[in-house]
């Protein structure tokens, strides 16, 4: 994500290396390499100027202190205004009314009925009630898709497959949704390849029946400056609350996220990545300031992680760690709470100063299902008791895992070096439990 235009900024802060301050003169080239990346980002040329005018502003009338070089003082800088840039702080998302309903808008293929799908899934997770209700009566098989969605994620799906009357559709499922005691009622419209008088009427007329509190344009990242012009035509006629961007693990370049804010004037309040329905994320401006200029975003990272944590599960690890309990069925378990996290790549490039060390790295999904395969290859006594697994049993699990017994022997060998590891741990003064914050 955003990857070109990271390396890009990275090489412009790199003018001001061996600098001892910011001056009119060493700053140009910074500033001029700044500008180039965000236009080749597909980030519109009157914005990018702007920004570099108010970056360099800022830059001249800051006293460089002691302890920060230029280069620094610059990167925080940039941060900061780009955090600005995309909306500055996180944007409220109205939940009043019952049921609270939310209109979803955008072109076909932006993604809108997946993402319909997500946040359903999304407010589900925070304890509400919703209904999904499928208004794209266009569209081959969107009802369908609509279904598949709201059974993967365990919410009900409101749809009328005879009537081609999207305003009754949506009117008709609030008052369903009101009889089942939903409180979320979720809209996803119809949309077109291009913009026409058709669709946005028919998406005017349905705001104008249900009165929603929410209406969410949403947009695919990938598409950039085109993006924005898609998005102001929809604003000027649907006045929406938010935007969404889709598909940030594709080849984003970042000019769409750079640049809706500024010019629509409404706050980006999610993003979505990927085809999973667990892949949504509420819009941090900050923190996305902080992704784009390398620096990680170790607070998302964190929340990621508290969503799977298991305080009881926790405990009792803790208790097996003390005793030199560890056993395959544990490290399995926390194999899968990783896994729910998200995108392993992108997870790591979370923590600050590994995106760059992993951007040509493929790391697949996929990359623990080889050490899956030779856990659940194995016996529920053998998970629970690795001392116990000799040679003929590695030959067993090698064969009903379909690994060599190389792979198995080499696995074996790291697992029982990670238990050293944490036998160690529990001789140190202080021991593990002690130390504070380290059951978590």
């Amino acid at each position: 994500m955003f990857e070109s235009l990271s390396e890009r900024l990275e090489g412009a802060f790199k003018n001001l290396k061996g600098e001892a301050k910011i001056t009119e003169l060493n700053i140009a080239a910074t500033v001029k390499e700044i500008r180039r990346a965000l236009v080749d980002a597909d980030v519109n040329y009157k914005i990018a100027k702007e920004f570099t005018d108010k970056v360099k502003d800022i830059a001249l009338g800051t006293k460089v202190i002691n302890a920060v070089s230029p280069g620094q003082l610059m990167t925080k800088i940039v941060k900061d205004e780009l955090a600005e840039l995309m909306g500055g702080t996180e944007s409220a998302f109205n939940m009043t009314g019952n049921p609270a309903v939310i209109l979803i808008a955008g072109l076909q293929g932006s993604g809108k009925t997946t993402f319909s799908g997500k946040l359903a899934n999304y407010l589900k997770s925070k304890g509400k009630s919703p209904l999904l209700v499928a208004c794209d009566i266009y569209r081959p098989a969107a009802i369908d898709q609509l279904m598949v969605l709201g059974g993967q994620v365990g919410v009900e799906v409101y749809s009328e497959r005879e009537n081609k009357n999207a305003v009754e559709i949506a009117q008709n499922a609030i008052k369903e949704a009101k009889g089942k005691n939903k409180n979320v009622v979720i809209i996803d419209t119809a949309g077109r390849l291009a913009i026409d008088e058709v669709m946005m009427t028919e998406v005017a007329n349905i705001k104008s029946a249900v009165n929603p509190q929410e209406i969410l344009f949403v947009v695919d990242s990938m598409t950039g400056q085109d993006a924005v012009n898609t998005a102001k035509a929809f604003n000027d006629r649907l006045d929406f609350t938010g935007v969404v961007l889709t598909k940030l693990d594709g080849d984003t370049r970042g000019g769409a996220a750079l640049s809706i804010k500024y010019t629509v004037e409404k706050p980006i309040k999610f993003v979505s990545s990927g085809e999973k329905l667990d892949t949504l994320d509420v819009f941090y401006p900050d923190r996305m300031a902080q992704r784009i200029l390398g620096m990680g975003d170790i607070t998302t990272l964190v929340e990621k992680a508290q969503l799977q944590y298991d305080e009881e599960q926790a405990k009792r690890l803790e208790k097996k760690i003390r005793k030199n309990q560890f056993d395959f069925q544990d490290f399995l378990d926390q194999l899968q709470q990783i896994k729910k996290m998200g995108n392993l790549k992108d997870l790591m490039a979370m923590i600050p100063g590994v995106g760059k060390a992993i951007k040509d790295v493929d790391i697949s999904d996929d990359a623990f299902k080889g050490i899956e395969a030779i856990i659940k290859s194995m016996t529920p006594y053998e998970r629970n008791n690795p001392d116990e697994i000799n040679q003929s049993r590695k030959q067993r699990i090698a064969k009903g895992s379909g690994k060599d017994m190389t792979e198995v022997n080499a696995f074996m060998k790291q697992f029982d070096q990670m238990r050293e590891m944490m036998k160690m741990m529990n001789k140190m003064p202080m021991g593990m439990g002690k130390m504070p914050g380290m059951r978590r």
